[in-house]
């Protein structure tokens, strides 16, 4: 009994000496940790005031100059979304004049579906790439389009991992199916018609009605006759 309450004794001296050496550390070091404190709610407010005064202004400016823009590239005048026409800016313009926003962000689409279209795959798959935005639709079409930046450059094996996470990322019958079927001519182009086969085949279990499965029997059949 007497060798138990020792040990408890032991224990509670432990804890009170480091307890003890707490409270020196913080009795010590008291101008430092106020000096640290203070930092801290500096730098919070300071990035408040950042996001208020100087962010949030220059998403309102970004967003009201990206209009003009984007009538150029609805109307597939694709070097003017890109550079501008006549005192107004185009996409690269905004995403190097108001980096850190999210007009800029969305120009990173844009850009990269207009370079696309112009045929210039490696700047298309560098803005596309850059890209990183909330909006499934938006973020699903920005991989599809890098996956068919890819099948322009020949390179197979990454068109594929780009349809792939295309068609994942949609979850929808209007863009899924789309980048499954590029997948299974992906796959085609490949040599590998047995997952080209049950890409198809997908479209046509899952995405049944759609546009991309109404003719989906031809692909399946000109894939199982190449296996």
């Amino acid at each position: 009994m007497a060798k138990k309450q020792e040990t408890t004794n032991v224990v509670a001296n432990t804890v009170n000496n480091d307890l003890g050496q707490t409270g020196k550390f913080v009795r010590e070091n008291q101008k430092s940790l106020l000096f640290i404190g203070a930092a801290i709610i500096v730098m919070a407010v300071g990035y408040f005031l950042y996001l208020k005064l100087y962010l949030a202004p220059r998403e309102i400016t970004a967003a009201n100059q990206m209009h003009v823009a984007q009538d150029f590239w609805e109307r597939k005048e694709w070097d003017k979304a890109i550079n501008g026409d006549a005192g107004y800016p185009g996409f690269a313009k905004i995403l190097n004049d108001y980096s850190n926003t999210k007009a800029a962000n969305l120009a990173y689409f844009y850009l990269g579906t207009a370079y696309l279209n112009k045929g210039d795959y490696n700047k298309a798959i560098d803005n596309l790439t850059s890209y990183h935005g909330d909006d499934t639709m938006i973020a699903a079409e920005a991989l599809g389009c890098t996956g068919d930046a890819y099948v322009e450059l020949k390179d197979y094996d990454k068109a594929e991992t780009y349809f792939k996470k295309a068609a994942d990322k949609a979850k929808n019958k209007f863009l899924s199916p789309l980048y499954l079927k590029k997948l299974g001519l992906v796959y085609e182009a490949e040599n590998d018609n047995k997952s080209a086969d049950e890409t198809y085949k997908k479209i046509k279990t899952d995405y049944y009605g759609t546009a991309e499965a109404q003719n989906i029997d031809e692909y399946i059949a000109r894939a199982e006759a190449k296996m």
